[in-house]
C-alpha cells in the first residue's frame, strides 16, 4: 500500500499574540475546505506569536504556558475536529522550572498531543529561549516517520542527520527568518535533504516580517514545490515517502548511498569534536538499535 502524506505548507505572516484562537481555528478550517484531501498543514516557527520588534523575554513569558495547558488542548481539539495532522508552528512553552522553550509540536487527528520538540539551537544572541536538550521523531500511522527542527537548527548538520538516522523520513523544518540570509537556508533545506536522503519542508513566515521562500524538498534534493517570494501563500504537495527507501537501495540519481558507506569490517572513525565516533555498526538507520533510539528520543 502506498505510503503518502498530502501536506500543506502555509506561508503567512505571524498570527498576533494576543489574537483569539478562533481566528487562527477558521484559518485552518478554510483550509481544510480548500483542500480536502490534505492530512497534514503546517505552519511557520512562532505563527501564534507574532510581536512587534524584537522578541521580548517579559512578553513571551506572559503568553507562555506547558503543553498541558489551554492553548495545546484547544490545538489538539481543532485537529481532531478536521482529523487533520496539525503542525501551528512552534509555541512558546512554559517548563516547569518557568524556564522557555520554543517548542514545536504535532497534534493527531486524534486530537491528541502527539510529538513536542525544544529548538536546540536557539539563534543567539537574538531568541531569549532556552536551548532543548534531545531530537524528536514522531510517527505517522500507516504512512511513516516525521521529525522536528526549528529554524537555525537546520544550520547544524548533526539535526537533519540525527533525525534521519531516529528514521525521520521528512523532516519539518518550521522557520521565522525576517533576515536577509534566507537565500542560504534555502540552499541548507536542499543540503539536509541530500546528504540524508529524506524530505525537507522548510516554512518561512510571510512578509512583511518574514521574507518567505518556503519549499519542500524530496530525497534526492529536488524542489518538488516554492514560494519564489515574501507573499501570503500554500504550498501544496503528496508526498510519497516511499520514495526514501527507494532512493537509499538504488542511490540518488541511481548513483550514492550514503548511508551504505560502511562494511562491518571498517574500524571505528573518532570524532573528536564530540568525544564519540563513527560506528560502522550502528550507522545505518536500518541497522539502529532500539536502545539507542529510545536514548535519544527520551521522554522528558
Amino acid at each position: 500500500m502506498a505510503r503518502v502524506l498530502p501536506v500543506a505548507v502555509v506561508q503567512e505572516a505571524p498570527f498576533p499574540v494576543d489574537g483569539p484562537l478562533s481566528r487562527f481555528a477558521e484559518h485552518v478550517q478554510g483550509l481544510v475546505a480548500a483542500f480536502p484531501q490534505v492530512r497534514m498543514i503546517v505552519y511557520p516557527e512562532l505563527h501564534l506569536f507574532g510581536t512587534e520588534g524584537p522578541l521580548r523575554r517579559e512578553r513571551l513569558l506572559e503568553v507562555a504556558e506547558p503543553l498541558s495547558g489551554p492553548r495545546a488542548s484547544a490545538l489538539g481539539e481543532l485537529a481532531g475536529d478536521l482529523g487533520v495532522w496539525l503542525v501551528p508552528g512552534s509555541v512558546c512553552e512554559r517548563g516547569p522550572a518557568g524556564q522557555l522553550f520554543n517548542t514545536a509540536v504535532a497534534l493527531s487527528p486524534e486530537g491528541r498531543l502527539a510529538a513536542s520538540y525544544r529548538k536546540v539551537f536557539p539563534w543567539r544572541p537574538y531568541e531569549p529561549f532556552e536551548a532543548g536538550d534531545h531530537f524528536v521523531t514522531f510517527d505517522l500511522p500507516g504512512v511513516g516517520r516525521a521529525g522536528f527542527s526549528v529554524c537555525y537548527d537546520a544550520w547544524f548538520p548533526e539535526v537533519t542527520r540525527h533525525l534521519a538516522w531516529m528514521g525521520a523520513e521528512v523532516v519539518l523544518n518550521l522557520v521565522k527568518t525576517t533576515t536577509c540570509d534566507r537565500t542560504q537556508e534555502v540552499i541548507l533545506a536542499r543540503a539536509n535533504a541530500i546528504v540524508n536522503q529524506v524530505f525537507v519542508v522548510s516554512v518561512n513566515c510571510a512578509g512583511p516580517e518574514g521574507t518567505g521562500r518556503s519549499l519542500i524538498v524530496d530525497p534526492e534534493g529536488i524542489v518538488r514545490a516554492e514560494a519564489v517570494g515574501a507573499a501570503p501563500t500554500v504550498l501544496t504537495d503528496v508526498l510519497d515517502l516511499d520514495h526514501v527507501p527507494r532512493v537509499r537501495q538504488y542511490g540518488t540519481v541511481g548513483l550514492t548511498r550514503p548511508w551504505d558507506q560502511f562494511r562491518p569490517s571498517d574500524p571505528p572513525l573518532p570524532l573528536p569534536l564530540y568525544g564519540g565516533s563513527i560506528d560502522p555498526g550502528r550507522w545505518n538507520p536500518d541497522r539502529r538499535h532500539p536502545a539507542e533510539e529510545a536514548r535519544v528520543e527520551r521522554a522528558e
